[in-house]
């Protein structure tokens, strides 16, 4: 806990706990608010998938703001990917998308008995939404309804592209990739209010808690392997991407920030209009865009969101 000379810290309204979930030989960690009990057919269990160096105590301030915009509790679970937050498993010296769709296969078969029908209402930001649509392509049958908060997916590759890529990979296998590491928990805030200057300190704080970890000389580091930041040794497929999301047969939310700018991320390869009309391969789709927040939306505007959430979900 912090002392009194750290900034305040954010206060939960609901309570997490920590699941550990044997999963494809991994020990996988499943943030959890709420038990099965607050599980009715109109209301499965609502499992939220966080992005690329993020972890699922990430979606706290939105369970939050869920509760107080509905007026009761979910049953919500929130995993951490391998190689991030508190999910452990054999060290590994790359990351192969299809893993995360199996793990999550693997979770939802773990939890579906208290899912009425096996189904489950699915949300995903970033890198976790890419999955979630993914998945819900695959096993339409267990997904109700399907949220992607700005997983906007990559930019579409060449087959040209596949040697040079193939090359980038194999080389980064013989460099050695590091994580940074801070002095305090309040050093780790101090970088997340830096990559997003909208994040209030109270809540750069709590989440550096979770996002981090001391070691036994006090030095905090990141909870994520280095092996993530290696090149994909595989180019990205859109048309069979999209041929799978034309099986999702769940209604899609679509939420993207509107100070959201993909085409920043990969320059004259991305654009926000480029996906949008991928979105349209999808048969039931509801689009809208936030004000006054960046990427990580979940953060910059939680009520806002969960507003938009709690519609979709009960509707």
């Amino acid at each position: 806990m912090p002392s009194q000379d750290t900034p305040p810290v954010y206060e939960p309204r609901r309570a997490m706990r920590s699941l550990h979930v044997p999963v494809r030989g991994l020990d996988y960690h499943v943030c959890a608010w709420g038990d099965a009990s607050l599980v009715t057919p109109e209301r499965p269990p609502l499992v939220m998938l966080h992005g690329w160096m993020d972890v699922g105590a990430s979606f706290q301030f939105v369970v939050d703001a869920l509760a107080e915009v509905e007026g009761f509790e979910r049953r919500v679970l929130a995993p951490d990917w391998r190689g991030f937050g508190r999910t452990r498993g054999q060290p590994v010296d790359a990351y192969w998308f299809p893993d995360y769709l199996g793990d999550l296969d693997a979770l939802l078969a773990h939890f579906a008995a208290e899912a009425p029908h096996g189904r489950f209402d699915l949300v995903g930001h970033s890198m976790g939404g890419n999955v979630a649509m993914s998945y819900a392509g695959a096993r339409p049958g267990r997904i109700r309804r399907l949220a992607n908060l700005e997983g906007y997916g990559l930019p579409r590759s060449q087959a040209s592209e596949a040697p040079r890529r193939l090359v980038r990979w194999l080389d980064s296998l013989a460099a050695p990739k590091t994580m940074p590491s801070y002095t305090s928990a309040d050093g780790v805030a101090g970088r997340l209010m830096q990559t997003n200057p909208r994040l209030p300190r109270d809540k750069a704080y709590w989440l550096a808690l979770h996002w981090a970890r001391p070691d036994d000389q006090g030095r905090w580091h990141i909870l994520g392997d280095p092996a993530h930041k290696r090149p994909n040794a595989v180019t990205y497929r859109v048309d069979e991407v999209l041929e799978t999301w034309k099986l999702i047969a769940a209604p899609l939310l679509w939420v993207e920030a509107a100070q959201s700018n993909p085409a920043a991320w990969w320059p004259s390869r991305h654009s926000g209009p480029e996906f949008h009309q991928r979105l349209d391969v999808v048969r039931q789709v509801e689009r809208r865009v936030l004000a006054e927040c960046g990427h990580m939306l979940h953060h910059d505007q939680p009520h806002a969101l969960a507003a938009l959430l709690a519609t979709f979900l009960n509707a």
